[in-house]
């Protein structure tokens, strides 16, 4: 089974940029988008009746902000809309799928670079992310969690760590969260296969450094450790373009 996951900074936008062509051509099973920007009934009929995906939709109550959506071949049996938190499902950031042997997490985790109020949301919402994940974790369930995480863990994800150091999105305090996180029995997927630098999924549009790959790895495939025998690749897809990320993903065994 392969899941791509892939913000795409608005969805309308992509659809112009050869959104069907790339799901298409990768014959992904299930896909998770982020920074969706739209609410369903902004997107035609042809997009939300494209393929033999079930496509499930968590918006912002801004209009043109936030949002995520998750495609999937395998109808879900139960779809959750949000962490139960209304401060932070009100931006429509997290869609809870289950399927019959896992449950996936599609998130789009604030930025904190706006302001310190702003980094104190995000880091409410992955204390409140974590607490629920571990909910489903301790009832026995095998999880996947993908998305936007806007931190890059380790300085062998981001280009240039020393001159980041007291920005959010690499700030010790953020970090730290993922450290905590990781110890709850959750994997980085894509450093279980590789473990060299250059390897990035977000670079800065201004200052056009995906030309010269001065790049942040802040999305990621997470999994609990119950599904680590089901793991045989984990990737980035650094090729497509359409965004100022790149799509990453993970194949699993049935």
């Amino acid at each position: 089974m392969r899941l791509v996951s892939w913000n795409v900074n608005g969805i309308r936008a992509i659809l112009k940029k050869g959104l069907l062509d790339f799901i298409e051509d990768d014959g992904m099973d299930i896909l998770c988008l982020q920074e969706t920007k739209a609410h369903p009934e902004q997107l035609t009929d042809k997009v939300l009746e494209y393929g033999e995906f079930h496509k499930n939709f968590s918006s912002a109550e801004k209009k043109g902000y936030s949002g995520v959506t998750t495609w999937s071949k395998i109808e879900p049996v139960e779809v959750e809309n949000g962490l139960g938190v209304d401060r932070f499902d009100s931006e429509g950031r997290t869609l809870i799928t289950h399927f019959d042997d896992l449950v996936l997490f599609n998130i789009y985790y604030p930025n904190g670079k706006k302001n310190d109020e702003r980094l104190r949301y995000k880091m409410d919402f992955y204390d409140a992310f974590l607490e629920k994940v571990d909910e489903h974790k301790a009832r026995g369930k095998n999880v996947v969690i993908c998305g936007d995480v806007n931190t890059a863990h380790r300085e062998i994800d981001l280009a240039r760590p020393k001159e980041n150091s007291a920005y959010s999105g690499f700030l010790p305090i953020e970090r730290d969260w993922i450290t905590r996180f990781l110890s709850h029995g959750y994997i980085d997927t894509f450093r279980e296969f590789h473990k060299e630098g250059d390897r990035y999924s977000w670079w800065d549009y201004k200052t056009r450094a995906r030309d010269r790959n001065i790049g942040w790895r802040i999305d990621y495939f997470f999994i609990s450790e119950s599904v680590r025998s089901k793991l045989k690749d984990a990737f980035i897809l650094k090729e497509i373009m359409g965004s100022d990320h790149c799509p990453v993903g993970i194949e699993l065994d049935p």
